[in-house]
């Protein structure tokens, strides 16, 4: 099993690639949850995520006959441009089978990167799939995302980071996709300081991790439904399985709307961004999806910041909506002049700012003398929106809340 000497020959190896990247107090995050958080800004990292560091230390392992053939590898992403970089600073040939929907920046980065990019698939499995068959196919080595000791060492370094900048941190929170990462940080924090709690999370919507330990063995979901793209595989890995058994304390899960406001509590009050599964550790702290005291130190690992610019516009309206800060109704209006504007009266009346209108008098579900309006509205929180809610419908309109 992994051991913390590997991690520690791994920071050698990956020291010149990779940064070692900051750890700062949140005064909102701390304020908010009562505990003392520190968030470890991994996605300060190059590449935008921690994956360059494993990616680096695997690819520095290869014999020459294995660097003369060329490596190949699947990601839906961040460990693409990992093995990229690191493959391309050291002279080797790569090859990455991304899914077919990928995002878009991470597809152009990975290529920016000099791989070659394959898309095939519809998520990470698949492409792995086919990754397997070009590695048969050209003889060239797989460069497995989490299930490789040498991956998950340098993953692990992150763990070291963390132990030297935070002296007294109580807890560690670190996203799970296929387990690399947390079994590599896990290895070395318990190895040094094994009084700190390891906590992983996983999304609702791809909790393998979470399966596997209750059933006492690596468990593959059917499919997965995530925002979180960096994690959503069907299923952990065998190595990394016996990692988490033995040293990650416990392992919780979030929901997308958690997630997606933890994204945009980020952007706003912290103005960094991250990629949903880097979120995941920050949304587990917020929404207690796991017990703890006042005034612990907790540091939760935000993995990756490579988001697509289409996926944080999606993300930051869910935000919005689950905050009450946007509001979208659909109401009828009778079909004649000063009847939109006095509904208009009553929403600026209660100080909400209307983002959009849309006309409609060819529903069949209304009256041919009505006109049906639907209504985008910027709110000030939850007690705002019921409030206009409430002034609305005291005027006799019926409203429908889309959103």
């Amino acid at each position: 099993m992994l051991e913390l000497a590997d991690v520690l020959e791994a920071r050698e190896r990956v020291r010149e690639t990779s940064r070692h990247t900051p750890l700062t107090y949140s005064h909102t995050y701390s304020d908010m949850t009562g505990a003392a958080v520190h968030l470890k800004l991994e996605n300060f990292q190059r590449t935008g995520a921690f994956k360059i560091r494993g990616a680096t230390n695997r690819v520095q392992t290869l014999s020459p006959e294995e660097q003369a053939a060329g490596v190949v590898t699947a990601s839906a992403g961040n460990h693409a441009q990992g093995v990229a970089l690191a493959a391309t600073r050291a002279g080797v040939d790569s090859k990455i089978v991304m899914p077919e929907q990928a995002p878009i920046a991470k597809v152009k980065a990975t290529r920016s990167y000099g791989a070659e990019v394959v898309l095939a698939g519809a998520d990470y499995d698949a492409a792995a799939e086919r990754a397997h068959e070009i590695e048969r196919e050209e003889g060239r080595t797989y460069v497995h995302a989490f299930d490789d000791e040498h991956v998950m060492a340098g993953q692990g370094t992150i763990g070291l980071e963390i132990l030297e900048d935070c002296l007294d941190v109580d807890t560690v929170v670190v996203p799970i996709g296929g387990g690399g990462l947390i079994a590599g940080i896990a290895t070395a924090i318990k190895a040094k300081r094994p009084d700190v709690r390891v906590i992983g999370v996983q999304s609702t919507g791809a909790s393998s991790a979470a399966a596997s330990l209750e059933k006492g063995s690596v468990v593959t979901i059917d499919g997965v439904d995530t925002i979180a793209d960096g994690i959503a595989t069907r299923s952990i890995g065998e190595k990394t399985f016996s990692v988490i058994q033995e040293r990650v304390d416990e392992v919780v899960t979030v929901t997308d709307e958690q997630i997606a406001m933890a994204v945009a509590h980020l952007l706003e009050r912290s103005k960094t961004v991250v990629e949903g599964a880097g979120a995941v550790p920050l949304a587990a702290i917020l929404f207690e999806a796991f017990d703890y005291d006042d005034g612990e130190v907790i540091v939760p690992l935000l993995s990756g910041g490579n988001i697509d610019l289409n996926m944080l516009t999606t993300v930051i309206v869910r935000g919005l909506i689950e905050t009450g800060r946007y509001l979208k109704i659909q109401t009828v209006l009778k079909d004649q002049p000063g009847a939109l504007e006095e509904l208009l009266a009553i929403i600026s009346g209660h100080r909400a700012n209307i983002y959009a209108i849309q006309h409609d008098r060819t529903s069949r579900d209304i009256k041919m003398s009505d006109t049906e309006v639907e209504i985008d509205l910027e709110t000030r929180g939850h007690d705002h929106v019921e409030e206009l809610l409430e002034a609305i419908e005291d005027h006799g309109y019926a409203v429908e809340v889309l959103v």
